[in-house]
């Protein structure tokens, strides 16, 4: 009996302190209470249990799951948090940034657990390091323009002068053509265009005796990138040069369809600012000779190509590693200069990716089967090749957001975002069947930090306000290390690499910032910019619409049809799949029971 008397008594105790949980909403003025956001980060997702398991056939799963996702993701977002999670964001940058300054400047990279600096090791197998580090302070300088999107001029200007002063391109380093491209070249012009803006919109970024310096650095640096582009057959450059020697003598014949497709939009820059064809109509040349080896059957281009054969070596078609930049360059290129082909060239390009890539049903946020996902292909067939996606694929939802295409977009970032929460991180490879990483470490990457930045601008939902949120705790949790952040080794073990990329600065902290920066001038200035790859900021206007490069490619004046910048909302082509409605930015956008779907999908629930 006595068991009984126990159980009685819990349950009594049970009762009453859920009737005094009811009444101390009413309580509360009485009792001053009132709900705390604690500084910096609320506490983790996982304190609200985890959600209902959806049911059969698209159902609601019962109205606790739907409940459960409302009070987490659809309530607002107080001002207040807001600016302290941006604050976190600009320290987040600071910690990394002071902490390469102080322990590992003029190296091109900081190595956060041995606060000390790290550079090419010339050891020809290890691409991995020697692609990226040139031996040129890659990190201070792809940081330059986000020191000024966060208003910091005085820092700015020093480290504007320490490039200039401390910088040569005269070395004897191997490095990846497209990497140096899109981390220094990119930044470099980004830098130029920004000190060179009459309007000022981030302070005083101006410097004293300025001769475009950058702007001959940036120069400099192309020129030394050309011999990629010489003895191949097909127009398509080398992957690796030395800045000193050219291509070396045993240079690979093979290159991926990113790393050679992915250059012009910083080329194009250069030689628009410089009045010198050049540099924007060798990559475009590559560009061409690509798009020109596409399948005939599916429209579809592989992942890496022999530059003398035109034969692909690799015949995967997918949207991440080997692929990602080359679509996100023929969209941006045409926003940026107005050359009607690009936009053709991706238009065609996103219909084939629709056609032979994307699996499940239709509909983004309604209807039966599973929630969309684009898989890897072959290029020839459109047969599945493998059952894993990779992290950068998750710049693909702000690609969507950039053509109008927000509803598909909702859906596919709501599936890494699943897998963010699962870990706590993206794993560079994720097995959808098997539910697992199959590479799993993380190098603080930012493709889905960009795409949340991209949804909330095109949405303002803020749902996308508390995604980034969780971001930023992530990292805060998982990775901070005695000087900077670190690589996560195994997103499931938490275990860290000793390395922090530059795009850790030039882009993860620098969209999480302007997430919560609702204020910055980057979006009240009234100019037009736009993201390079590396998520470097150059300016959308005319001087960028002046075209040289059918000098040099006779017969292509009259196709090449421009685009003017008023016209530019013509890229929100999508004939289904429009802006938001403002009357749905404050609902959640997705359905709880399709959240609960995609949650199951990835193993969270």
């Amino acid at each position: 009996m006595q068991w009984r008397s126990l159980v009685l008594g819990l349950l009594l105790l049970r009762l009453g302190l859920q009737a005094l949980l009811a009444l101390l909403p009413a309580l509360a003025p009485g009792l001053c209470l009132r709900r705390r956001f604690p500084f910096p980060f609320p506490p983790p997702p996982a304190a609200l249990g985890p959600p209902a398991a959806p049911g059969r056939g698209g159902g609601d799963g019962g109205a606790t799951g739907g409940d459960e996702y409302e009070r987490r993701y659809s309530g607002a977002f107080p001002p207040q948090l807001r600016a302290r999670l941006r604050d976190a964001a600009r320290g987040m940058f600071v910690f990394g940034y002071d902490s390469y300054m102080r322990h590992a400047f003029p190296r091109d990279e900081l190595d956060p657990l041995h606060c000390r600096g790290r550079g090419p090791d010339h050891d020809p197998s290890n691409l991995n390091i020697n692609d990226v580090l040139g031996n040129y302070s890659l990190t201070l300088i792809d940081a330059l323009d986000t020191l000024a999107v966060m208003g910091n001029s005085s820092e700015f200007q020093k480290a504007v002068k320490l490039v200039i002063d401390t910088v040569s391109f005269d070395k004897d380093s191997t490095v990846q053509v497209f990497e140096a491209t899109i981390r220094v070249l990119g930044s470099l012009l980004s830098a130029h265009i920004i000190i060179t803006d009459t309007k000022q919109p981030f302070g005083d970024m101006t410097i004293k005796d300025y001769d475009n310096e950058l702007l001959h650095m940036a120069h400099d640096l192309a020129v030394r990138l050309l011999p990629a582009f010489e003895n191949t057959k097909t127009g398509i450059p080398y992957p690796r040069v030395n800045l000193k020697k050219g291509v070396p003598p045993d240079s690979n014949n093979e290159t991926c369809t990113a790393g050679a497709g992915s250059l012009l939009v910083e080329f194009g820059i250069l030689s628009r600012l410089l009045g010198d064809s050049t540099f924007e109509w060798v990559a475009r040349r590559a560009v061409k000779a690509l798009w020109n080896l596409r399948s005939n059957n599916t429209g579809l281009l592989g992942n890496v190509v022999n530059i003398q054969t035109g034969h692909w070596v690799g015949k995967q078609s997918g949207l991440g590693a080997g692929s990602d930049s080359f679509y996100e360059y023929l969209l941006k290129s045409y926003i940026l200069f107005g050359e009607k082909e690009d936009l053709d060239m991706f238009n065609d390009a996103y219909r084939n990716i629709q056609n032979h890539l994307r699996r499940g049903r239709e509909a983004c946020n309604e209807g039966e089967g599973d929630p969309p996902l684009y898989v890897n292909v072959n290029m020839f067939t459109g047969q599945l090749m493998n059952t894993w996606i990779d992290s950068l694929q998750a710049f693909f939802p702000g690609l969507q957001v950039l053509i109008g295409d927000v509803e598909d977009a909702i859906c596919l970032h709501a599936f890494y975002y699943a897998i963010w929460k699962r870990y706590g991180a993206l794993p560079e490879r994720y097995n959808w069947q098997l539910q697992a990483p199959d590479v799993p470490f993380y190098p603080l990457r930012p493709e889905l930090v960009e795409s949340t930045y991209l949804l909330y601008q095109a949405t303002k939902n803020p749902f996308y306000l508390h995604v980034g949120m969780d971001i930023l705790q992530s990292l805060e949790k998982y990775t901070k290390a005695k000087c900077g952040y670190a690589t996560l080794h195994h997103v499931v073990e938490k275990t860290k690499e000793d390395r922090m990329e530059s795009f850790f600065l030039s882009e993860t902290c620098k969209y999480l910032y302007l997430l919560f920066d609702e204020e910055n001038p980057l979006h009240k200035s009234g100019n037009k910019y736009m993201f390079t790859t590396e998520g470097h900021i150059v300016s959308v206007d005319e001087r960028f619409r002046n075209s040289l490069w059918q000098d040099i490619l006779p017969g292509e004046e009259d196709s090449a049809e421009k685009i003017k910048p008023n016209e530019l909302k013509a890229v929100n082509f999508s004939s289904n799949c429009n802006r938001v409605p403002d009357e749905r930015r404050y609902l959640l956008p997705l359905k709880s029971n399709y959240m609960r779907q995609i949650d199951r999908m990835v193993g969270l629930i």
